[in-house]
């Protein structure tokens, strides 16, 4: 008899490789109502945390989670629920990694609580601390943030974490975690969580008339052509969301980096071509200064940025059209005050030939527009 396979074990990224692809990003974001969740979470907490006050209230997020704030034993803290149909366990994962991130002395919320096993409850959940601040992309959004000095701080971070050095590539194995306490990527080359439905995300952004089929066999051939840069002796981590709403913080310092539950084993250009899919040239080169400070660039870091911002930008163009984020107003997360989802649609065509180019030329990432 053959164990199941995992939802994570064969994707790429898991907002658009789930078995119930864009969950939560078109329409509802759990099975059941947070008026049917909030007494289950309730009695949950209260049993974890036996003799404490509890005081729980629904809170608005964006994304995949339902969420809540609370008030633990006057602690006050910020709860996740994941009910998605897949029957996810990766927060069990997310926090062995806060976990590990923490103790190298990088800012993230202290993990209070987690149980993915559905046991108690039909739903995963996870108790963070409460960071009180708002995200960065926000003071960006309103022109305070001192991006020319986050920048460096957030370079200097990414390096940091990747002294964690975890079995394996791609999304971490649940069971071997809980097993053996092994953070161990379920793939065992580079190449192949790489390419992890690569050819289903052309051949889904042809099918809607994002990419001609002229591009798709470009894109395709150029991967191909640098397939030794996926050669790797070993992992790294990946947060494999970096960005600014996924950073918490005032204006002018990082408090914490959030939301890890896509964290992989990975290249270590990865995490850093992930701001290159929303910033420019200039900031990226602080970002890399900032690296450089606590270890060096990579041997051919020019083109593994390049080779990832354009894997990236993939799965990223995947989920814009899927979930319809061409057609939002500037009302969304992703879309600038007087933009629009066709200025959206633009720049990803505009960062997928940038990084076509960069691959082909083997140019500096700080020459990004």
């Amino acid at each position: 008899m053959h164990a199941l396979r995992h939802p994570r074990q064969d994707i790429h990224y898991w907002k658009c490789d789930r078995p119930a692809a864009f969950y939560g990003l078109l329409g509802r974001s759990s099975e059941h109502a947070p008026t049917a969740i909030e007494p289950l979470l309730a009695g949950a907490l209260a049993r974890t945390f036996s003799g404490e006050r509890i005081e729980l209230l629904p809170a608005a997020g964006q994304g995949n989670h339902v969420t809540f704030t609370a008030t633990i034993g006057g602690r006050d803290a910020f709860v996740r629920v994941e009910d998605g149909p897949d029957g996810d366990d990766y927060m069990e994962v997310e926090a062995r990694v806060l976990r590990e991130v923490a103790r190298l002395g990088i800012p993230t919320p202290a993990v209070l609580a987690v149980d993915a096993s559905r046991r108690d409850v039909p739903f995963a959940w996870q108790v963070l601390e409460r960071v009180p601040h708002v995200d960065l992309n926000r003071h960006l959004m309103e022109g305070r943030l001192d991006l020319a000095r986050i920048a460096p701080e957030i370079g200097k971070s990414i390096a940091r974490w990747q002294v964690i050095a975890p079995a394996g590539f791609g999304p971490f194995d649940v069971a071997r975690l809980r097993e053996s306490g092994e953070l161990r990527g379920y793939h065992e080359a580079y190449a192949d969580y790489f390419q992890a439905r690569l050819d289903e995300h052309l051949i889904f952004l042809a099918q809607r008339n994002f990419l001609s089929a002229a591009q798709r066999r470009e894109i395709s051939q150029a991967i191909d052509g640098h397939a030794a840069l996926l050669e790797l002796a070993e992992a790294c981590l990946v947060h494999k969301d970096l960005a600014l709403w996924n950073i918490l913080g005032p204006a002018d310092r990082i408090a914490a980096f959030i939301d890890w539950n896509d964290a992989a084993g990975g290249d270590p250009m990865d995490d850093v071509s992930l701001l290159g899919c929303f910033h420019d040239g200039a900031t990226l080169g602080q970002v890399l200064a900032g690296y450089a400070t606590v270890r060096p660039l990579p041997a051919e870091h020019r083109r593994r940025f390049w080779l990832h911002l354009l894997r990236n930008m993939i799965w990223k163009a995947v989920i814009r059209v899927g979930a319809g984020y061409f057609d939002r107003t500037s009302g969304f997360f992703l879309i600038g005050a007087g933009s629009s989802g066709a200025g959206l649609r633009a720049f990803t065509l505009a960062r997928i030939d940038a990084a076509m180019h960069g691959l082909r030329s083997d140019a500096d990432p700080c020459s990004l527009r």
